[in-house]
């Protein structure tokens, strides 16, 4: 740190805090747009900070007040407003001398004090990671014990040069440690000041700075790629050796069975053998599977992926994902990335996103206000090889024949949400090959679609009010049943996030969050508590009718033959695992599920020549776990150890760089003696 940075902090701590009123303004940018704004005025130790956020018709706005203690520790911290989904927020900390309390819809504690804590509030604007680098650059080691649970590091990564309104300005970039499964990236001025958080697709930034959105995704890329490039040093296992794969049983997707206990060999990224009898000669690396099952790499046909969710689709066993809708030069950027080995992460399927321009646009993507634009984003994406379109909420109904023909002309395929004041049926018939979402699916027998409009809220609102009367076996329901199943329309159900939309109550963990929550760091432990939805407590049973039908319809698509397909929406990796067992829930069977998550996405992607099964001369892409998982599907979560492109992982590895507490241990392995030693 150079010696004016130094004197600066120092000047920072020795003063009482914020003498002087001051008001700071903040934008919040999203893929190159504004999408919200924060503003923070501070009067002496007292801050109160209003912000708000608005993209795709949804958004987080608070109000706060913070009363900041001479140690930079807050001793007070009042929150209300509501969630990103419009769920009510009221949260209120206190802290007298050696007591501490906390309370929020959620939940609620006491502490008697001893030593410094940093309180962790759990609906608080992105302000509070200004308030949280004050307060960790005080403490010893930049380290603080947290309430409610877990510790906080704020780690100073480097000086950095970024172009601010035509200038070059130096900041310090800061990663802080604790609050996600991630580092959360800040930035500080040279006068260390907070100037707000950095990522590659979204920032909060100074007002005067919004301008400058390319050069802090910029310095996020490199953080990002300086931080995971030591991760996939540390956890990328390659040898230039056959590697072994000992006493498993291998599924099968074409017969839903397993294998007797057999031995898979793979080298340099292949499947070279597998057998019963084939022992493991003394150069190669041995790994005892120790009657355990061998998968085909997992399939998530929905994300929207970061360079950190990488480690993460790793670590569940998931090899492949298709992406629906990013930034779209990082999302190269990325795909290269991983593609080398430089960042862990699996192959990436990209879809092109194009949202037509409104007041309830998502900002993924192209966002066009004119049919001959939409058309100029489809050719884009096709000439970048893009396998298909996704067409978005804001987009005008009349628009869809035009684009998908256009999409379909260049070789790609057409899926998506149903824009609004659309229905499923009509996109279908003016050709959509998948509908993106199970409540995209089913809002158009729900509601008056010349009316009521789906940009907001109201789009899950609706389902979770309405869905639990839906009649499935209705003459209108059973059509597009049959529509779909005539055309091949698939539904990319993401059943797991409206399943749990649905039953988040407050204080309580769904079935889609119990799984993996007590894994987690603190703070998103907590966050997996909170409810979703501005849900009345008079529409509880609704709600709960309208999560058990949502399991009915898939289960009956599925039946009728209308392929489904595994996507998540949500949390990277762990989702995935709740969207099949969420599939479970509903009554499929669970070696169904899996050839769906494996052979059955290779096939629908036209990857099953490489991909999709355990067989020799197949891409080596497997997944380690104990026990039968044809009758439980929910053993996936134990997955002992993954390998893609015939690179080994070790979920236990990842997970415990990324703060998430393993959900296993990894096999015995023993390396042949001229490896052994050449090992750390």
């Amino acid at each position: 740190m150079k010696t004016s940075t130094v004197l600066c902090w120092c000047v920072l701590i020795a003063l009482p805090m914020w003498a002087e009123a001051q008001t700071e303004r903040f934008v919040f940018i999203l893929n190159g747009e504004k999408v919200g704004t924060l503003t923070a005025e501070r009067s002496g130790s007292r801050i109160t900070v209003d912000s708000r956020v608005d993209d795709n018709g949804r958004g987080a706005r608070t109000q706060e007040s913070i009363m900041i203690g001479s140690d930079g520790l807050p001793r007070s911290w009042s929150i209300k407003g509501v969630a990103w989904y419009g769920a009510p927020v009221e949260e209120s900390f206190d802290w007298q001398e050696d007591q501490a309390h906390w309370k929020t819809l959620n939940d609620q504690g006491a502490s008697t004090v001893s030593g410094e804590h940093l309180y962790l509030p759990n609906d608080a604007s992105y302000y509070a990671l200004g308030v949280y680098l004050g307060a960790l650059f005080k403490a010893p080691d930049h380290l603080l014990q947290a309430w409610p649970a877990g510790t906080v590091r704020a780690e100073r990564i480097r000086e950095a040069h970024v172009r601010i309104a035509g200038n070059d300005q130096e900041v310090t970039a800061w990663a802080l440690w604790g609050l996600d499964v991630a580092p959360v990236f800040v930035v500080s001025d040279g006068a260390g000041r907070f100037r707000g958080l950095i990522n590659e697709t979204f920032a909060m930034l100074p007002e005067e700075w919004g301008g400058s959105f390319d050069s802090f995704k910029l310095l996020a890329a490199s953080l990002n790629k300086d931080r995971l490039g030591d991760m996939a040093r540390r956890v990328t296992h390659r040898w230039d050796v056959p590697v072994y794969l000992r006493n498993v049983r291998v599924f099968d997707p074409t017969t839903g069975t397993l294998s007797a206990l057999t031995t898979v060999v793979s080298f340099r990224g292949v499947i070279t053998g597998v057998g019963a009898d084939l022992p493991a000669p003394a150069d190669a690396v041995s790994i005892d599977g120790e009657g355990g099952t061998v998968l085909p790499g997992l399939f998530d046909v929905h994300v929207h992926i970061g360079a950190w969710d990488g480690p993460l689709h790793i670590a569940a066993g998931v090899t492949t994902v298709r992406d629906m809708g990013n930034d779209n030069l990082a999302l190269l950027d990325l795909v290269e990335d991983f593609d080398a080995g430089n960042i862990p992460g699996p192959r990436v399927i990209r879809s092109g996103f194009v949202e037509g321009r409104s007041p309830f646009s998502a900002h993924n993507g192209f966002v066009v206000d004119n049919l001959s634009d939409a058309l100029d984003a489809v050719r884009w994406y096709a000439a970048r090889g893009y396998w298909q379109l996704k067409i978005y909420n804001s987009a005008h109904p009349d628009w869809v024949p035009a684009l998908a023909a256009e999409a379909h002309r260049l070789g790609m395929r057409v899926a998506g949400h149903v824009p609004a004041f659309s229905s499923s049926e009509r996109v279908v018939r003016e050709g959509y090959d998948e509908v993106t979402h199970i409540n995209q699916l089913l809002l158009g027998f729900l509601i008056d679609t010349d009316k009521e409009d789906t940009r907001t809220p109201f789009r899950f609102t609706a389902l979770g009010e309405r869905t639990g009367t839906l009649d499935l076996a209705g003459e209108r329901f059973q059509a597009m049943v049959r529509l779909m199943r005539e055309r091949g329309t698939a539904l990319d159900t993401t059943l797991a996030v409206f399943y749990d939309m649905l039953l988040a109550r407050r204080g309580e963990l769904t079935p889609v969050r119990q799984p993996y929550a007590d894994h987690m760091p603190g703070p998103v432990q907590r966050g997996l508590k909170s409810a979703i939805l501005d849900m009345k407590p008079q529409d509880d049973s609704a709600y709960r009718a309208s999560a058990q039908r949502l399991l009915d319809a898939v289960k009956l698509l599925h039946d009728a033959g209308v392929p489904i397909l595994p996507g998540t929406d949500d949390s990277a990796g762990l989702v995935l695992h709740s969207e099949l067992e969420t599939w479970q829930r509903a009554g499929i069977a669970p070696a169904e599920i899996l050839r769906i998550a494996t052979l059955g996405c290779a096939r629908y992607f036209h990857l099953d020549q490489s991909l999709g099964t355990v067989e020799r001369g197949k891409r080596a892409d497997l997944l380690l776990i104990p026990g039968d998982p044809t009758h439980d599907v929910g053993l996936i979560r134990q997955v002992r150890m993954v390998m893609k492109d015939g690179a080994v992982y070790f979920p236990s590895e990842i997970h415990t760089g990324m703060e998430i507490k393993p959900f296993s241990k990894p096999p015995p392995m023993s390396l042949p003696a001229a490896l052994a030693k050449s090992q750390p």
